[in-house]
């Protein structure tokens, strides 16, 4: 015998004691699938069979059920469960979860319990025991449907019970296995010309022979309906012929709507208000055959309320679908899918007033949706109401999936008069539904430990005491949150090197990369200045439509902790500005079709912080340090005449002042004071992203000719970065590297940074987005002036760079998830959830210098 179960579903095992109910689940479900009350009892008491310890038991086993039940996994629950009231709390919970219950019955001769139990020592107690168990269970079997289970086996000895098998089977809305593409099409409401137009935009072939339709799909994509098919437009028929062709021919899918739904009442002859286009649909029926009417009933009988598809990843119902109703079947699951969650009470138009769900959601499947018609189809949430009015005079709208692209064709003409004005006035509002949402975040979304899943690096784990140190400088002094979609990365330098005199050598570099399997690596001049994100827009307009600010700005420029760059607001705008039309000069715009870009950068000089910093930290070094100097030497000098055997210490202090000097000469090529722009240089050499997409598919060749390109359209401001492409396999390749740093380094430059020349590369693992190797003289900033003293050097090779290099990874991985979700349209928070990861790990202890 076989017996089918709901994959998700709560199971009951009712019989008495002793009919085999534990020895059954063993066999059939996983230990964590199953429930004993007999354990819970254990949890609760150290005693299986303490009796009084019933209530405590049973508490803990409701608690485990409603956990389990509402991640979605199959529970079976192992007691007794033979009486109605024991069972109802069960029930309850399962139809609180919108889950089916199920129940095995164990209805076995009474003597076969009475001898288990005899053989059991912790099964003493009387005979009139398991005879009551077995009376009250018999009395309720004929009752079990109505009591609200839907899937019932009843076992009538234990050959039925060993024969027994159990095949478990996906609920109607699954459809996981169903990974796309997809189109999926808003409401149609009867309008099959638009329908027609649109399917041919989303390049669907139509035929049409003898009033019958076959369409024909692109190569492996499929068409998804959102329900509404009927009443109010012309051409109803033809809309319900074209649906139920393709279904029928496995090239689409189709949910009901609130419209189609009462349409079947009337076809079923219920007693149906004839409102809302419903007497449309009643006339252009007339126009068909009978058997036309029973083919759309028999079709519109057989729709499910909502999909789950592609994994999960994407769920679509005709009025939304809550995260929590998902893949479940119920009464309220699919109202909900008709007709969303209302308030009960109706607006100025006589329409119900609705629960803003989407406003809540935190799914991570996507919904697609309609229902309400809107003017565009905004994301809110990782959900979208693709329903924009066609049939009101707006248009018929597709979802692409998993591009996400929107494809629109307007209607032909206002077919019905909207009962409320949905259409955008001129004066409305240019903030989305996402952006007014995002105006507050939540603390509770980047506050204590978090684990924040990573498609490049798994899940990264923030610290608690991390997220508080970031949370103290994101609130004191970053900028406005809507701009932050990215943070730079830490990066880790090369290897110690032997070389003499040295610490970093780029032989250490290209060695670490041959390790990794990388073949190519590009070197990039690195500039001494501060590393700064810089967006910018087309023009205020787009601004406010994709980050959401009502500010008069068109970009913004950031440090590598979020701080504004610029004090002065004229000068952030003069900067931007000049950016912005290099953009335009370049034709970046058109190019990459976006409308704002966002860019990794260096902004030199060092900003004025740095510059105090190295004032008020090296002072010693400054001219004072070196005037002391100067005269210990001249002092020691006098000395010598009187005692020769100071001349070792007057060397000592002569190669002090030398080193000292080579230092102060360091850092004086990087700092210098701003007045005005023309004292300003941006090197621009990631570029990160622009609309829909982010561009580390591309390699670093791509974005270097990219941004030398919009370099050029402003030599004044703009500096482009110098590069050399190195093949790791050929030796002289690799000595043209070294001899450039070598040149490099010795003019007096900071160094380079060493890349794969892929922006993502991957060996057994993921690999080092980027390397830095620093010539001699600038590590004197780093180090101290007299680190290169042989005792100094020796012992700063020692240093370790495992933390280092992990903590790259990890901020590399969440600074790309950042960009990701934005790219994707993702809520704010989910984006500067990783933003402000990047910052917190920021607080690790790790050593600066490195």
């Amino acid at each position: 015998m076989n017996f089918k179960l709901p994959e998700m579903s709560l199971v009951l095992l009712i019989g008495p004691s002793g009919c085999g109910k534990s020895t059954f689940a063993r066999k059939h479900f996983k230990p964590t699938e199953v429930i004993s009350s007999d354990f819970c009892r254990g949890l609760v008491s150290d005693d299986e069979n303490d009796q009084s310890a019933t209530k405590e038991a049973f508490d803990l086993l409701h608690y485990i059920l409603r956990k389990r039940l509402a991640a979605g996994r199959l529970t079976v629950v192992d007691a007794t469960n033979v009486q109605p009231e024991s069972r109802k709390p069960l029930i309850e919970i399962a139809k609180e979860y919108h889950l089916f219950t199920a129940a095995i019955a164990f209805n076995f001769d009474e003597k076969i319990c009475q001898d288990r139990n005899r053989n059991r020592p912790d099964r003493q107690f009387g005979a009139h025991v398991v005879r009551n168990q077995a009376q009250q269970m018999r009395r309720g079997l004929r009752g079990l449907e109505r009591e609200g289970i839907r899937y019932l086996t009843i076992l009538s000895s234990s050959d039925d019970a060993d024969n027994l098998t159990i095949e478990r089977q996906p609920l109607w809305t699954n459809k996981k296995h169903e990974h796309g593409p997809f189109d999926v099409i808003g409401d149609i409401h009867g309008c099959a010309d638009e329908l027609e137009d649109l399917l041919a935009q989303l390049g669907y072939r139509i035929e049409r022979e003898n009033g019958d339709y076959r369409i024909t799909p692109p190569e492996g994509r499929r068409a998804i309906f959102l329900g509404d098919l009927v009443d109010r437009g012309p051409r109803i028929p033809d809309v319900l012929k074209i649906v139920m062709s393709m279904v029928n021919a496995g090239t689409a899918f189709c949910v009901p709507g609130n419209h189609d739904t009462k349409l079947l009442r009337w076809l079923g002859g219920k007693d149906v208000k004839i409102a809302h286009g419903l007497a449309d649909t009643i006339q252009q029926f007339e126009a068909e055959p009978p058997e036309f009417k029973k083919t759309v009933a028999k079709f519109l009988d057989s729709l499910i309320g909502h999909y789950v598809l592609d994994g999960g990843k994407l769920v679509v119902a005709h009025a939304g679908m809550k995260e929590s109703m998902q893949g479940r079947s119920s009464g309220a699951v699919r109202s909900f899918a008709l007709f969303g969650e209302t308030t009960g009470e109706t607006d100025e138009f006589g329409l119900p007033v609705r629960f803003d769900w989407a406003s809540e959601y935190r799914g991570s499947a996507m919904v697609v949706y309609g229902h309400t018609p809107v003017p565009q189809p905004q994301w809110l949430n990782n959900t979208i109401n693709i329903d924009t009015g066609c049939v009101f005079g707006g248009g018929l709208t597709a979802l692409r999936y998993p591009e996400k692209e929107l494809v629109s064709v307007p209607a032909r003409k206002t077919y019905y008069a909207s009962p409320k004005p949905f259409l955008p006035k001129e004066d409305a509002p240019t903030l989305s539904q996402q952006h007014q949402l995002d105006d507050v975040l939540d603390i509770e979304d980047v506050i204590g430990k978090r684990v924040i899943a990573t498609r490049l690096h798994g899940n990264i784990t923030i610290r608690e005491e991390n997220a508080i140190a970031a949370l103290e400088v994101m609130s004191r002094f970053a900028t406005n949150p809507k701009w932050l979609i990215y943070l730079p990365p830490t990066m880790s330098p090369s290897e110690t090197t032997k070389q003499p005199n040295l610490l970093e050598h780029p032989a250490e570099a290209f060695e670490y990369f041959r390790r990794e399997g990388v073949a190519k690596v590009v070197c990039e001049q690195k500039h001494m200045g501060s590393r700064a994100v810089v967006i910018v827009c087309r023009d205020r307009d787009a601004a406010v439509r994709r980050f959401g600010i009502t500010q008069d700005e068109i970009g913004v420029c950031y440090t590598r902790t979020g701080r504004r760059f610029f004090n002065d607001d004229r000068l952030e705008r003069d900067f931007l500005a000049r950016v912005q039309c290099a953009v335009e000069k370049a034709r970046l715009w058109t190019e990459l079709k976006t409308d704002w870009v966002c860019l990794d950068c260096e902004l030199m000089p060092w900003s004025s912080k740095a510059q105090e910093l190295l004032v008020r930290q090296y002072a010693p070094t400054g001219a004072a340090g070196r005037a002391a100097l100067r005269e210990t030497v001249a002092a020691l000098r006098t000395a010598s005449n009187r005692v020769a055997e100071i001349e070792p210490l007057i060397a000592e202090y002569d190669q002090r002042l030398t080193m000292v000097g080579q230092y102060v000469d360091a850092y004086r090529r990087y700092c210098w004071p701003v007045h005005s722009l023309l004292d300003l240089k941006l090197a621009p050499f990631h570029l990160l992203a622009a609309e829909g997409q982010v561009f580390t598919n591309r390699d670093h060749v791509w974005h270097m000719e990219t941004l030398a390109r919009l370099c050029a359209q402003d030599h004044e401001l703009l500096l482009a970065t110098p590069y050399r492409v190195i093949d790791l396999a050929e030796r002289a390749s690799e000595e043209e590297g070294i001899a450039w740093w070598e040149e490099l380094t010795a003019a007096g430059g900071e160094g380079m940074v060493v890349k794969p020349v892929e922006f993502i590369a991957r060996g057994k693992h993921l690999v080092q987005p980027a390397v830095k190797c620093r010539g001699r003289e600038y590590l004197r900033i780093i180090y101290g002036p007299e680190y290169t003293a042989p005792e100094h050097l020796e012992r700063l090779r020692s240093r370790g760079l495992g933390r280092k290099r992990s903590l790259a990874l990890r901020e590399f991985s969440l600074g790309v998830e950042a960009l990701q979700r934005f790219a994707e349209h993702e809520p704010l928070r989910r984006v500067h959830e990783c933003v402000f990861g990047v910052l917190a790990l920021e607080s690790e202890p790790v050593d600066p210098r490195l």
